[in-house]
């Protein structure tokens, strides 16, 4: 175990992980001009293109993780380096769609390919990403992404805010 994470607690353990891969993401895309944040948005679009989705703003949003008015900042500048585009969505005229432009499909290709390589470094430990542990990690992620998180909340009982 690094140091200082002797007697760690999860919570603390999940930041400095979650830490540690976004700082290697950063570095990893940064040479093809994208951030950690930036690359979760274009690789989220990758995704969901290959699905026929074409999503909204907000359903990015939701899908990543991220606040939806960061999303909207991070599509204007991902729109300004030519990598998507933003277009009025047709059955909803307050939604703005999204979508990767051939530039944007293209750079998003190679940085998924520069991420991947991380990730197989970061499972090696557990056997490398198709083994029996780094499933079970992955199923483990997943359950406490599931989980409900409301710092108001204890126990299912509602806490008083000062």
């Amino acid at each position: 175990m690094s140091s200082g994470s002797e007697g760690a607690t999860p919570g603390f353990l999940v930041w400095r992980l979650s830490m540690k891969w976004r700082v290697a993401v950063d570095r990893a895309v940064a040479p093809l001009g994208l951030t950690h944040a930036q690359y979760s948005l274009v690789a989220s679009l990758y995704g969901m293109r290959r699905s026929g989705l074409r999503p909204s703003q907000r359903r990015l949003a939701d899908h990543t993780g991220l606040e939806p008015l960061y999303v909207s900042k991070l599509a204007r500048s991902l729109e300004s380096a030519g990598l998507i585009e933003r277009a009025r969505d047709p059955r909803d005229p307050r939604a703005v769609q999204l979508a990767l432009t051939e530039r944007g499909h293209e750079v998003t290709g190679r940085a998924i390919e520069v991420v991947q390589l991380l990730l197989r470094q970061l499972l090696e430990p557990l056997g490398g990403p198709g083994s029996e542990r780094a499933r079970e990690f992955t199923r483990e992620l997943k359950t406490l992404l599931d989980a409900p998180l409301d710092p108001f909340t204890t126990n299912g009982n509602e806490t008083e805010q000062s």
